[in-house]
């Protein structure tokens, strides 16, 4: 869930809980990039970015870590036991569910992922919990362990494979991926993607999203980007032909 759809009043939080009700077994990562830039603006704390990624200095990285794993995560978590789900709201440091490492300094306190030890998620899920998760990870900085910011379309992608899972779904604010002409794409390959990054048809948060769907479909049947402000748009991934933009290897 992109943090962009977050308290649009979708239906999203009411279809997960109906597809967990019917058996499948939902996980959630989420962003929550708008909530992280409101406080640090509150905090006189300035916002940049680079190709789509949060530059995250110390004091920010305070921020990112209380707003993703503290109030996004704990507000989804109450939203979804409300309707009715058994949520639990994790983070990528639970249990060193996500490692990541400073690949980037340029970013600061931003993490590329290494290892996903997906065995407190299959916990979760034989359980018959909904694991709700921040991307905030565990990593290192320097030669001490630390808090990192991890991008949450990676951590989605990354998780979404190290649990061999039948979809990724990405719920963003637009249709899908559009091409230069303005036509929604409705499959694309990898060289397709790349070539449409290159001449800046997808560009922005989107470019990490694209990206990572490629990466999932290495193990991952079905990877997707979809309007997740629409109606009922979860419930139609499980229809024939529910819009959106599927990405394949």
């Amino acid at each position: 869930i992109g943090g962009s759809t977050l308290g649009h009043r979708d239906t999203s939080l009411e279809d997960l809980v109906a597809i967990q009700q019917r058996g499948v077994r939902p996980v959630v990562v989420h962003g929550g990039g708008a909530e992280i830039t409101r406080w640090l603006s509150s905090l006189g704390l300035k916002s940049s970015f680079v190709d789509g990624l949060s530059v995250t200095g110390e004091e920010e990285l305070q921020v990112v870590a209380a707003v993703l794993s503290g109030l996004v995560n704990k507000t989804l978590v109450l939203e979804l036991v409300s309707r009715g789900a058994r949520a639990v709201g994790l983070s990528g440091v639970d249990a060193g569910l996500v490692r990541a490492a400073v690949s980037r300094p340029a970013l600061g306190f931003v993490g590329e992922i290494e290892t996903v030890d997906p065995s407190l998620i299959e916990s979760l899920l034989h359980k018959g919990y909904l694991p709700v998760i921040s991307p905030v990870s565990w990593g290192t900085a320097g030669d001490r362990p630390s808090l990192l910011n991890v991008n949450a379309d990676d951590v989605a992608a990354e998780i979404a494979v190290a649990l061999s899972a039948s979809s990724l779904v990405f719920l963003t604010d637009v249709p899908g991926i559009f091409d230069g002409e303005g036509s929604l794409v409705a499959h694309a390959d990898a060289t397709h993607v790349e070539r449409m990054i290159s001449s800046g048809a997808i560009k922005g948060g989107m470019v990490p999203k694209a990206r990572a769907c490629i990466r999932a479909s290495r193990s991952v049947a079905r990877t997707r980007i979809i309007d997740g402000t629409a109606a009922h748009a979860l419930l139609r991934e499980f229809e024939p032909n529910p819009g959106g933009t599927t990405i394949v290897r």
